[in-house]
């Protein structure tokens, strides 16, 4: 008979120790950057728990070999990093400021749930922030809480402040996506969404789904 583990959630749905693996799975499964590991003692894993998972776990952020699922003794259980249950998004530019095309895509599958374009002049910017708040709006008539993931740092800080700042100039060549951005604005000043908003992690996870592959 198999030695009872108790499971620690330091982050995950709902925090706490677990008594089974299937338990601790539906604490963490899906959750982006979970942490979680097991242990052989309810003891030992209360003191784990209080202790917090920076002083448990490796510095990878992974759980160690300790940490593993029934039937795989002596392998590390890793929490998952991407939340594939999601949408990406992200940005075609041919010139910088150039022709803009954008798309949103199930992270999953890479299936296309929305594309915009070709907007006749833009900037790489301005079509990372018009797909993350078409995303918002998109998932927000489905009523869906789903993450949304973008490798642009810099929309995600005009998303968090509510303004962008670009030295594109508003003229008769720019109209289109000027129209574009003052509608993502005015969206995003007048509705609110509990959505997360997540940087890709290009390095640890390859290029974003919806990456239009014209580097």
């Amino acid at each position: 008979m198999a030695q009872a583990k108790f499971y620690v959630v330091w982050v995950g749905h709902q925090p706490g120790i677990y008594r089974t693996w299937a338990e601790c799975q539906a604490q963490t499964k899906g959750y982006p950057q979970a942490r979680f590991k097991s242990y052989e003692s309810e003891a030992e894993a209360r003191k784990a728990l209080e202790r917090g998972w920076q002083k448990s776990l490796d510095f990878s952020g992974k759980a160690s070999a300790s940490s593993t699922a029934p039937g795989k003794s002596g392998s590390a259980e890793a929490a998952p990093d991407v939340d594939y249950d999601s949408i990406s998004v992200d940005v075609g530019c041919s010139g910088n400021p150039g022709i803009v095309e954008y798309k949103g895509v199930d992270t999953r599958t890479g299936e296309i749930i929305f594309y915009q374009g070709p907007i006749a002049k833009g900037t790489n910017n301005l079509g990372e922030f018009l797909a993350i708040v078409h995303g918002l709006a998109y998932l927000q008539k489905q009523g869906s809480n789903k993450t949304i993931y973008t490798d642009s740092v810099t929309a995600l800080s005009w998303i968090r402040k509510k303004e962008v700042s670009t030295n594109l100039v508003r003229d008769t060549s720019t109209e289109e996506i000027w129209t574009l951005v003052d509608r993502a604005l005015k969206w995003l000043k007048t509705h609110t969404y509990t959505n997360k908003i997540v940087k890709w992690d290009t390095k640890k996870w390859g290029e974003i789904k919806a990456d239009f592959g014209r580097k």
